[in-house]
């Protein structure tokens, strides 16, 4: 810090220690009006790229077939069979209670599908109204036989024990929330393609505020259902097994464990710390100064992001634990080297004492805060607003972060004097000389172990995997887990995926001249949900119909042809034999029973006489939610397991596409994969993309600042090699753990590189002003140690302490973050303090 810039601190900040003080707190306050306002934010928008094309497809089926969000109900009997009298009349009970709750479109459930094999029904018996479970001549023996063999239920609705089935709840379709975010993405695309007129940059801001507004009121809502159906289900808990699935109900538990984890666990993170600093510094002043600034640096950010509505997502909700990280390392570095010097001088006054020590740490606090920067910038580069939005939170928390150290900190000081040192300045005992004797003894052994580390690190990097899987999420003994895990196991799967495949081009010609015989015929769509009926756990399904599509129907699509249904049945088998595939439904399915029905494979004629020949209700549940007449679609429908652990998304969808080209002759362009777990996979793949593979460039702008910071590219080199082998530690020991990249643990690079950048330059700093006292390497690497060796030693033992205890939640990402953090500052010291030393001692970069 120059001359002249310490006078104006000493006069604002160390002269008006009160003033300073109350200043600070009455910001606070002014920011503590917003926490009312402070949200959370798991939607599905809010993870998502801005610009993915196969987002705005999806929204587009959406809008064209209908409602995506549902619930899921398992239902096992504690008592009987499942096809007993009382467990059917429980069955039916629980399905007209959830009919009952606001925003349900309709309920589906076994007792509500058709039935073709209970007893087996005639071709020509299509035309009638089907028969159901409760039918009194339905044989339920063969319905049980029916639900487990037949090619449309299998696996679909009844657990292969025959004693677990499920009810669907499908929502509303929200046609105000579609029309918001199509006027606010149009205008955001031609924001950042052809630019704005004023009044269109007016009015994407009014639209931008609305439907914010309207995704958090309709957020609340969701909860509130999913509460409402937890109550329901409470009722027959006495009776019966229940489960609940769905993304509304992943979505409002995600955000519960999130809630939790930052009211009991950030709690007891403090608890943690102050514990540990009590112990360390033994004054009630050492701990209630550093716990002061980091509650008021929380407090004032999540204030002023309460203020400007600003959420917390999945992705930025380790965002707190982060800047109690930063705010106490800078904490513990001010009051460390403030008790050297008042061990060395005590004589001086506190004036004097405070002034060198802020003197002293500015200039490494101030470099230390810009890297750490550099390192969350990354962030802003990626196509995702949460992380762009969590990029700056932290670039503008670390800033807060260190001008809160350097007012409340000094301040402190001032107000509170020099008290009583219990800091005797005899550094000859401290135990961070273990590290430092050590790397003086066995510097070889140092540079092998760092080497192994490489080796297996990088080993363990390539066996990283970007997944994204919910039901991991949460630990085995939760609802939401073992409900996901029945789903997954017993119903066909839970992650829902689904192929849209347009007729080549060859076939619109065909398709136009044949079979008219449909046009005309009363719309099958404006049934009531159809697909809804056929699919009870298709979770993200786009295509389930909310009776208002209104568009006419013809019996003329390619697909209803033999060489259509020919290749439907290539792409079909080839999806059920894949073992990460559960259920798979699509037309293939449906002319497979009617050839079974008419005892013979059926030609292009008496397919489109089939077609014609069902009822509306057989249609709209056998036949609609396949086949689009009016676009020349073919869809399929399947689920992804997610408990078999075989599962990687990026290859699944690749080998898909691929068949779908090489063995069926279709285009790219007409083969569409879509679902939210296509979306997602496209964030992570871009997250990916922004993070680990934009490290380099961290690194070269972190290398930049070090240059600026030391004078020396030799200095700069061996202080960036320790934190590049703290950040490939920590990555290759997520692959070795065989911890997965995803939404949740893939900021954890920006986060190691943080903290192992903060290590390397107070060492460094540090060690330069000691070399200069007599120029011997070995001396001045010992009183290194002893000295900032101190601080860092402090801060990391806070730090993994106080982080450990997130390895008790019920959130598995806030145990994979306390974890990851705590190995993560654990690389960085132990660099620091052996492997930085050891290369200082061989390159001797500060002359001899």
């Amino acid at each position: 810090m120059s001359a002249r810039l310490l006078r104006i601190y000493q006069s604002i900040v160390l002269r008006h220690p009160l003033a300073v003080l109350l200043a600070v707190l009455l910001l606070a306050v002014g920011m503590a009006f917003g926490l009312p306002n402070f949200k959370l934010d798991a939607s599905a928008d809010s993870l998502t790229l801005e610009h993915d094309t196969d987002l705005d497809y999806y929204r587009k089926t959406l809008q064209h077939y209908g409602s995506s969000d549902f619930l899921v109900v398992t239902y096992t009997p504690k008592e009987g069979d499942l096809f007993d009298d009382a467990s059917l009349a429980t069955l039916a009970e629980i399905r007209d209670e959830l009919k009952q709750i606001e925003g349900v479109a309709n309920v589906t459930s076994m007792l509500d599908v058709p039935l073709l094999y209970s007893p087996k029904v005639k071709i020509s018996q299509l035309k009638d109204e089907p028969r159901t479970l409760l039918d009194e001549d339905t044989n339920r023996d063969m319905a049980r036989k029916e639900f487990l063999e037949s090619p449309i239920y299998r696996n679909l609705i009844l657990s292969p024990d025959g004693q677990t089935t499920a009810l669907l709840a499908t929502m509303e379709l929200d046609r105000k929330y579609l029309d918001l975010v199509r006027k606010r993405d149009a205008l955001r695309l031609k924001r950042d393609t052809e630019g704005l007129t004023p009044e269109e940059e007016i009015e994407l801001e009014r639209v931008s505020e609305e439907f914010l507004n309207y995704r958090t009121e309709r957020a609340a809502i969701e909860h509130q259902r999913v509460d409402e159906v937890r109550e329901k289900m409470a009722a027959f808990e006495d009776r019966a097994e229940l489960f609940l699935g769905g993304p509304s109900m992943i979505t409002a538990d995600m955000i519960d464990f999130i809630k939790s984890d930052l009211r009991i666990f950030g709690t007891g993170i403090v608890l943690f710390i102050i514990l540990t600093l009590a112990i360390i510094f033994r004054q009630i002043r050492w701990v209630v100064l550093p716990l002061l600034t980091c509650l008021l640096s929380v407090e004032i950010m999540l204030g002023y992001l309460s203020w400007i509505d600003w959420r917390l997502t999945v992705i930025s909700s380790n965002f707190v634990a982060l800047l109690l990280i930063i705010t106490l390392a800078l904490t513990i570095h001010l009051i460390v080297r403030y008790r050297e010097i008042l061990a060395e001088s005590p004589e001086r006054s506190q004036m004097e004492l405070v002034s060198e020590t802020v003197n002293y740490m500015a200039r490494p606090c101030l470099y230390t805060v810009l890297t750490t920067v550099v390192a969350f910038v990354s962030l802003v580069v990626s196509d995702i607003r949460p992380v762009i939005d969590f990029g700056w939170m932290m670039t503008m928390g670390i800033t807060l972060a260190l001008a809160l150290a350097f007012l409340v900190i000094p301040a402190g000081m001032m107000l509170l004097g020099k008290g009583h040192n219990n800091d005797s300045g005899d550094n000859s005992a401290a135990y961070t000389l273990y590290f430092s004797r050590f790397t003086e003894n066995h510097g070889g052994l140092v540079l092998g172990l760092a080497l192994l580390a490489a080796v297996i690190s990088g080993w363990g990097i390539s066996q990283l995997q970007v997944e994204n899987r919910f039901i991991d999420y949460f630990r085995s003994d939760t609802e939401i887990h073992q409900g996901l895990s029945v789903i997954d196991e017993k119903l066909g799967g839970t992650t829902p995926l689904d192929i849209i495949l347009d007729a080549p081009d060859t076939a619109t010609s065909h398709a136009s001249g044949d079979n008219s015989a449909g046009a005309g015929e009363e719309d099958p769509f404006a049934a009531e949900d159809p697909f809804a009926a056929e699919d009870p756990f298709a979770a993200e399904d786009p295509f389930a119909d909310d009776g208002s599509t209104g568009k006419e129907t013809s019996t003329n699509s390619y697909w209803f042809t033999g060489v259509g249904i020919q290749k439907l049945n290539q792409i079909h088998d080839y999806l059920e034999s894949l073992p990460e595939v559960g259920k798979v439904n699509s037309l293939a399915m449906i002319t497979d029973v009617a050839e079974d029905l008419m005892g013979h494979r059926l030609n292009d004629l008496e397919l489109a006489f089939l077609r014609n020949s069902l009822s509306r209700d057989n249609a709209a549940f056998l036949v609609d939610p396949y086949i689009d007449d009016e676009l020349n679609q073919a869809r399929i429908t399947l689920r992804i397991r997610e408990t078999g652990g075989e599962l990687k998304r990026p290859e699944l969808l690749k080998n898909i596409r691929q068949f779908a080209v090489d063995e069926l002759g279709l285009q790219e362009d007409q083969v569409h994969l879509t679902s939210l777990l296509v979306l997602y996979n496209n964030m992570l793949q871009s997250l990916f993309r922004s993070q680990i593979l934009t490290l380099g460039a961290v690194f070269i702008g972190i290398m930049a600042m070090f240059i600026v910071l030391f004078r020396s590219l030799s200095i700069s080199l061996i202080a960036i090699l320790p934190n590049m082998l703290a950040a490939t530690v920590v990555l290759g020991g997520m692959g070795l753990a065989r911890i997965p990249l995803d939404m949740m643990t893939i900021t954890i690079a920006a986060i190691t590189v943080g903290i192992g950048v903060d290590h390397a330059i107070h060492y460094i700093t540090r060690f330069r002003r000691e070399f200069a006292v007599d120029r011997d390497y070995i001396a001045t690497m010992h009183r290194a140690h002893a000295s900032i060796g101190r601080a860092l030693f402090y801060t990391a033992i806070t730090i993994i302490i106080g982080f450990s205890i997130l390895a008790l939640s019920n959130f598995i990402p806030s145990v994979y973050f306390g974890l990851l953090t705590g190995l993560a500052m654990l690389a960085a010291l132990l660099g620091s303090m052996t492997l930085l030393p050891k290369l200082i001692l061989i390159f001797k970069p500060f002359g001899k």
